[in-house]
């Protein structure tokens, strides 16, 4: 691999830790159900710590013919060798080159040829390669955001050669996860698995197409559980295997060895860019209900509480009273939100949620963003060196993707097909922007809509429409409500930094 290709696979998702490089390769709902022509569970089941005799040869049977390969293609067509200088030159505009701060360390495994590798065989500006899993017999993929960002075409080929061409359903980039939707009928597909039965050291196997290197199987054990703080996604609760995971892997499936699906490859931690017994899968216990969310509401809906909250170390756990550490301290509390109406107040420690205790902040996260909205919640917290039990009912949190939508025929509106959310700080720190960027980020594009057909892409934050500011969800769609058929919309838009012109057409 060059070392352009090595540079730009990291560039796009690496993050430094610890001297080492994390990167990425390539948010109560009812079950959304697997029925149909599913993947059958092994016949052999190995018990947890046994290998059996003949390996996992059913498992890999079982699950092979659901995992499938996702190319993609980003951006407009350039060819020939004056492209590749010009993608090269964008690159060391955008990056920095081999020995900018993305050096040649970082590395992405989203697949072979990576994000804007002029090596493509599309020849496109952009393109990837990853893996997914089909969870459905309908039709519905399961894989990882960083596969398929920005791509205006995804292309799902099966193992068995089929190729169609996927429609993405939704992402959710806060845990890595996307659902592409595929026309097709009867295909295999992996059942789910129960993530939170795993246990340290029980067998795992990651299948995937590392390399291009389709329906490939690798056997490892799960290494840890519940890893957070990596600094990969906003939500993490990752387990840790040594199962091989390699570029083109992401997006692919992590299988128990009853071959049910217990989680989707998302990361790995590596020096070299390549396998070091160390990569990360998000478990289906997250998964699964984000999935159901983005197929079922084109969204995800996480329960809010609306408090900033740290960890305890040992002097501030000496300096509140608590005695054995645990606990999530609230550093502010949000006007009007959920804890603001239940009476919490900054300096609190919250010691426990819904009776489980609260190790830390992480696990207060994890705990209020499952919640199902309105649920009334007990909590018990420590005040000024007393507990103290309130009651808080848990709101939708605010700032999830919301679809534009024009009041009558959704085809004849310009922005139809079109979703946005507003611009955070988080939300901005992740797309690289500096300063203070207004506007609303463009979270998901139509394929083939006008919006798609003018160039604007996912990660797109749109700052102008037709020379009126827009800087929240409410302004776009009252300032793009107005936009008639047959009409051009001048747009301006923030990508990675810099401004330009978009000039769509219904």
């Amino acid at each position: 691999m060059s070392q352009l290709v090595r540079n730009t696979l990291g560039m796009m998702t690496g993050m430094a830790v610890l001297g080492a490089m994390f990167f990425v390769g390539s948010q109560s709902f009812a079950p959304f159900p697997a029925t149909g022509s599913t993947a059958a569970t092994a016949t052999a089941a190995a018990p947890v710590g046994t290998l059996p005799a003949n390996g996992f040869t059913d498992v890999a049977k079982a699950v092979t013919p659901a995992v499938v390969n996702i190319t993609t293609v980003i951006g407009e067509k350039i060819s020939g060798r004056a492209g590749e200088n010009e993608l090269r030159d964008r690159m060391e505009e955008f990056f920095g080159g081999p020995n900018g701060p993305f050096g040649p360390k970082f590395r992405g495994p989203q697949g072979p040829q990576g994000p804007m590798d002029p090596r493509s065989p599309r020849g496109f500006h952009g393109g990837g390669q990853g893996s997914g899993v089909i969870v459905s017999p309908d039709g519905y993929v399961l894989t990882n955001n960083h596969v398929i960002d920005g791509a205006r075409e995804v292309t799902v080929t099966l193992p068995d050669k089929r190729e169609f061409q996927g429609k993405i359903v939704g992402t959710d980039p806060k845990t890595d996860l996307a659902v592409v939707k595929i026309d097709a009928k009867n295909l295999p597909a992996v059942p789910w698995g129960d993530a939170s039965k795993l246990q340290v050291g029980e067998y795992v196997l990651a299948v995937g197409n590392p390399f291009g290197l389709n329906s490939t199987v690798t056997l490892g054990i799960v290494s840890a559980l519940g890893r957070g703080r990596m600094g990969i996604t906003q939500y993490e609760d990752f387990i840790q295997t040594d199962a091989a995971i390699n570029p083109g892997n992401s997006g692919g499936a992590l299988v128990n060895t009853k071959g049910e699906l217990v989680g989707i490859n998302t990361a790995i931690f590596s020096q070299s860019g390549g396998y070091q017994g160390v990569g990360f899968a998000v478990p289906t216990s997250m998964g699964q209900p984000i999935y159901e969310s983005l197929v079922k509401q084109g969204k995800v809906v996480r329960g809010y509480l609306g408090i900033g909250i740290q960890d305890l170390n040992q002097d501030l756990a000496k300096s509140f009273g608590v005695t054995n550490g645990k606990g999530a301290l609230v550093t502010d509390v949000k006007e009007d939100s959920p804890a603001d109406h239940a009476g919490l107040q900054q300096g609190d420690v919250i010691l426990s949620y819904q009776a489980s205790p609260v190790e830390d902040a992480v696990a207060l996260q994890r705990l209020v963003t499952k919640t199902i909205v309105g649920t009334k919640v007990p909590m018990k917290v420590l005040r000024d060196g007393r507990e103290k039990d309130l009651n808080v009912t848990i709101a939708e949190q605010p700032g999830d993707p919301k679809i534009a939508k024009a009041e009558g025929d959704e085809k004849e509106y310009a922005f139809a097909g079109v979703a946005v959310q507003n611009l955070d700080g988080d939300t901005a720190k992740e797309l690289g922007l500096k300063g203070k960027t207004q506007g609303v980020v463009v979270t998901s594009v139509e394929p083939e809509s006008g919006a798609d057909k003018a160039g604007l892409m996912p990660g797109d934050v749109i700052r102008e429409i037709n020379r009126q500011p827009v800087k929240s969800v409410k302004e776009f769609e009252q300032v793009s409500s107005g936009v008639k058929k047959g009409e051009n919309v001048l747009i301006l838009i923030n990508r990675r930094g810099a401004s330009l012109f978009l000039s769509a057409k219904v």
